[in-house]
């Protein structure tokens, strides 16, 4: 089923890409998900919303990972969140799978200890560490 329709997540040779990675590594591709936040339109930690026909490894992910919908049972007024355990490629399936995985061992256990966990670590990673912007 490789070369399904749908949305592929960006790669080198997409065009534009090396503006997105720009925007992406002084994080102002950020801006908008914090606006939506700021909002309350998506929470400030878990899995984000993945855009319809969003494609994983060529397929899209409902065939890829056959229990894809299962992370959208989480509670419809808690608002989508603009940060992931695990971002990056999805060009390899194991990467596009783990991705499914971790978003719903986060809505299975979710509690505000682990989004406060979660917010600490970006802080110390992102700022602390010099790997942000």
């Amino acid at each position: 089923m490789p070369g399904c329709p749908g949305i592929k997540q960006a790669v080198q040779a997409t065009p534009g890409y090396a503006y997105r990675q720009d925007t992406a590594q002084t994080s102002l591709d950020e801006i908008p998900q914090l606006i939506n936040v700021i909002k309350g339109d998506m929470s400030l930690v878990g899995p984000r919303p993945h855009v319809p026909g969003m494609l994983a490894a060529d397929l899209p992910y409902e065939h890829l990972v056959p229990y894809y919908f299962q992370r959208h049972t989480r509670d419809p007024e808690s608002p989508a969140g603009a940060g992931e355990w695990l971002q990056g490629s999805t060009v390899e399936p194991n990467r596009a799978i783990s991705r499914i995985d971790y978003d719903l061992v986060y809505i299975e256990s979710w509690s505000l200890r682990m989004d406060i966990m979660i917010i600490a670590r970006t802080i110390r990673r992102e700022f602390l560490s010099g790997s942000g912007f």
